[in-house]
């Protein structure tokens, strides 16, 4: 099959790889419909490439048909049409059960104590081959994999629940915004639009903050009052709010953000060193960017709570512990429990009028083949590129 692999930092490309089987018999192969790139997939392009392995197969956002299952599974059957949760997790050990899918015990990594195994997402993460592919193979398919109708209905309505909409239902939980109370909202990509829209639905005022004006006017579309990235947003968002500034804040950038320029360097030598030097700088010291969870300290009001949703890796950045103990702030984190949330958000991924907008996200849609060239579009917010999806049965681009 072809799949999307990892080469080398900020290089990948389509290559052909054998063809997923099952190999337990609680496993499930899917064929491949609709398969998205995710913003924390651009930290693989150029941050965390000393965790994976050239040829690894990148992705974790995908959906298709179920082409085979295993002896074990009894809740699938060949030719339903799934979406697939990027965590990877068995329903029934003591942290599934709680509703904390992220942390299975059954798949949790504890070669790098880390929480549960992801598609296509590095050593620290149970190296599984991921989804930017034709065909996927899916532990756990007795409980994972989401089954959706086969109605004819585009698959833009139905991806999403593979990550970030349920990432941003998470963080917007999380917020634990009071009734009618207000929701900044840092980085209007895929999971900061959807956190918004969320916020919208629920009742909250929503403030939203991003440099790229195509973001802005779609959160715009949604009645979300947005800002432009400026030295002194901080200061707008607490004016707007009565001077004590949201009740809560989400940020959805994460370590991808703006500013600091140390820690970019950080991020950029880490890769350079040979893979066991560069593994022991992003466990031992701190290589994030810290301007978004910076600016959600400063602007949450007194007593207020930041969600962050947006993928940090450093393990010594430093944090304002004085304002945060001094300000009264609960921060709340954490990788999304997918299952955990699916009961909530389907009925309004399953509402005609698509009350989220999960089928006005998508900026570009192209075939598998041209995965390399759109990497560096998203990663360079080129081309109004807002979410990206790959269609395996889609004829390349031509050169």
């Amino acid at each position: 099959m072809r799949a999307l692999t990892w080469q080398g930092t900020e290089k990948v490309s389509v290559e052909t790889v054998p063809d997923p089987t099952i190999q337990e018999p609680t496993d499930a192969v899917v064929r491949i419909t609709s398969t998205a790139i995710c913003g924390s997939d651009l930290h693989l392009y150029r941050v965390l490439g000393p965790y994976i392995d050239k040829g690894d197969v990148l992705g974790h956002e995908p959906m298709g048909i179920v082409e085979a299952v295993g002896s074990a599974v009894t809740n699938l059957k060949v030719g339903d049409r799934v979406v697939v949760p990027f965590n990877i997790s068995c329903g029934h050990c003591y942290m599934c059960q709680r509703g904390l899918q992220s942390q299975c015990e059954t798949t949790q990594v504890t070669e790098y104590g880390s929480g549960a195994a992801l598609f296509g997402y590095t050593k620290m993460y149970g190296q599984v081959p991921g989804g930017q592919a034709e065909y996927l193979r899916v532990p756990h398919a007795d409980y994972g994999p989401i089954v959706i109708p086969d109605d004819g209905t585009p698959d833009d309505r139905w991806l999403f629940l593979s990550d970030i909409l349920p990432t941003a239902w998470q963080a917007v939980q999380y917020a634990d915004v009071p009734e009618g109370g207000t929701l900044a909202v840092l980085g209007l990509g895929p999971v900061g639009q959807f956190a918004a829209r969320i916020g919208k639905h629920l009742g909250y005022r929503v403030l939203a903050v991003d440099p790229e004006a195509v973001r802005r006017d779609l959160g715009a579309k949604y009645d979300v009052e947005t800002f432009n990235l400026s030295d002194d947003v901080v200061a707008q968002l607490v004016d707007r709010t009565d001077g004590r500034g949201p009740d809560a804040v989400v940020d959805a950038v994460g370590m991808e953000a703006h500013g600091n320029p140390l820690a970019g360097f950080a991020q950029s030598a880490a890769g350079l060193l040979p893979d066991k030097l560069a593994q022991k700088a992003i466990e031992t010291a701190g290589v994030d960017r810290l301007a978004a969870v910076h600016a959600a300290i400063d602007m949450v009001r007194r007593g207020g709570t930041v969600s962050l949703s947006g993928v940090y890796g450093g393990m010594a950045d430093p944090m304002p512990m004085m304002t945060l103990f001094d300000k009264q702030i609960t921060v709340r984190e954490g990788q999304c429990n997918v299952r955990r949330w699916i009961d909530d958000i389907m009925p309004l991924v399953s509402d005609p009028s698509d009350p989220l907008g999960t089928l006005d996200l998508t900026s570009h849609r192209v075939s598998l083949e041209d995965a390399p060239h759109m990497y560096e579009v998203f990663q360079k917010k080129q081309d109004d590129c807002v979410k990206v999806v790959l269609d395996p049965a889609m004829a390349a681009a031509a050169a």
